[in-house]
């Protein structure tokens, strides 16, 4: 009777290991905005919810005929947020009914952005009384992103070269491994100034900054 089989597994023999190195790159691509994205509206409060509703939803009205004579298109304004809140005092920690606000916010998305300046003061002066946001971007990104994971790739290449160099070797031509890291947007403040009769509120889009980082893996020959 012959006992249980018996299985060899093959072992490969043991292979020693090129040296590697290690390095991070960085590119960066700066690029005018061509996108503005505003929200801003109306906050209005009263004693009674109908008349403050009504009062209301004639300014953001005038602000979106207002809007729409500089040639925005509608579709381009839309509703960000709407809210209606009761508001209380608290006197001697005692809580008193004080009245309503409601708050009717709109996003403007506008592909002129140095237009963004007049559109401020066009809603200021129709009415709106509030500007939570003005945030800018750029519509065609992924060009730019290109471009700053190629410069990113190159600069690792020469970090690599430098080491190699150092240490009186060379690197191989192509890297053995590429990990491109999480990209990031410099943001881009805003500036106001207080409007004037004749001078339209200055608004800086300034530069957009974007930014690739990779980690790569050359080995040594």
């Amino acid at each position: 009777m012959y006992g249980n089989p018996i299985y060899y597994a093959a072992t490969p023999a043991p292979c020693k290991s090129l040296p590697t190195i290690e390095v991070l790159g960085e590119g960066t691509v700066a690029a005018a905005p061509d996108r503005a994205l505003i929200i801003l509206g109306a906050v209005t409060e009263g004693i009674a919810l109908q008349p403050v509703q009504s009062e209301n939803a004639q300014t953001v009205t005038n602000i979106i005929h207002a809007l729409q004579d500089l040639n925005i298109p509608r579709e381009n304004i839309q509703t960000n947020d709407y809210r209606i809140e009761i508001q209380y005092d608290f006197p001697d920690g005692q809580q008193i009914f004080k009245g309503y606000k409601v708050t009717h916010l709109l996003q403007i998305t506008l592909d002129e952005v140095e237009q963004t300046g007049n559109v401020v003061d066009t809603a200021v002066s129709h009415g709106a009384n509030t500007v939570s946001s003005i945030q800018f971007s750029i519509v065609q990104k992924q060009r730019f992103e290109n471009q700053a994971l190629s410069l990113a790739i190159q600069n690792a290449q020469l970090k690599a070269i430098a080491i190699s160099h150092t240490l009186g070797a060379s690197i191989a031509p192509l890297p053995s491994k590429v990990q491109e890291l999480p990209r990031g947007t410099e943001p881009i403040p805003f500036r106001r100034a207080l409007q004037s009769d004749s001078i339209v509120t200055p608004i800086e889009p300034g530069q957009l900054t974007i930014y690739a980082a990779v980690r790569v893996w050359y080995l040594l020959v």
